[in-house]
């Protein structure tokens, strides 16, 4: 059994403080360097509760890790947690990884030969892995496409649970659903809340792909989600007074729980 590391803990934490959380999400590809660095400031100054650094192509070697560094010299002290699209998302600069299996997919790369072939370069960076469940929720966009995933309809909230309780089952400490980066919009609050059900308190669930809004945030978490990933709204502003606004939703939301 895999026993919780420092950010997993940090996870505990803050949920046990504010009862959710707010993730901001830089996908290298887009914004390498510079760019990202300007978001990850923006983010630890407004109220992200971590940052994490990944998408479905994604930069890799020396780019990566020269961003992934950037981008925690202005994390504030916040984790700094790889969200990989591939093998070749590692940086032994972040605190930690998701290290995920797509639990929906249809090609047994991403259920199995993947992570054989990342678990040895994860044990060499001796970086967190945190053993996450991912599943894709329709539309998917662009990482179901490369995921040759079997999403879940909209619609089909047992499904979502169904998988859910797989998560749990197989020993997941976070159970990530994601609707798709740039997802016209986000998983219904009907399917949050029964994904929600099925995990209790077993492990960590956080929703991603769709939010853009204040108001979708604070739904998102009224609904049962532990937290929210949040990239494409951020990227295309970078700005304080969005990254604040959808920060104390989440908090407005969390509150509930402590």
């Amino acid at each position: 059994m895999v026993a919780p590391g420092k950010v997993e803990k940090y996870y505990m934490e803050k949920m046990q403080s504010q009862g959710a959380m707010l993730f901001s999400l830089i996908d290298p590809d887009k914004f390498a360097l510079e760019k990202g660095r300007k978001i990850a400031k923006a983010s630890a100054e407004n109220g992200a509760d971590a940052i994490l650094v990944g998408g479905s192509v994604g930069a890799q070697g020396k780019l990566l890790d020269d961003t992934v560094k950037m981008i925690k010299d202005e994390s504030n002290g916040l984790p700094v947690v790889l969200y990989p699209g591939n093998i070749s998302g590692l940086s032994p600069n972040a605190d930690a990884v998701y290290f995920m299996h797509m639990l929906n997919s249809r090609d047994v790369y991403w259920l199995s030969t993947a992570q054989i072939q990342g678990a040895p370069v994860v044990a060499r960076m001796g970086i967190e892995a945190i053993p996450t469940t991912y599943l894709i929720i329709e539309p998917g966009r662009a990482v179901g496409w490369i995921g040759n995933a079997n999403v879940v309809p909209r619609e089909r909230s047992d499904l979502a649970a169904a998988c859910a309780l797989a998560a749990k089952y197989t020993g997941s400490h976070v159970l990530i659903t994601d609707a798709g980066s740039g997802s016209p919009h986000p998983a219904t609050n009907e399917m949050v809340s029964a994904i929600a059900t099925a995990v209790g308190r077993d492990l960590f669930y956080f929703n991603a792909g769709g939010i853009k809004t204040p108001k979708q945030a604070e739904e998102c978490i009224n609904a049962g989600a532990h937290g929210i990933h949040v990239g494409n709204a951020f990227e295309e502003t970078a700005s304080a007074e969005k990254i604040h606004a959808m920060s104390q939703a989440v908090r407005k939301a969390g509150k509930k729980r402590v």
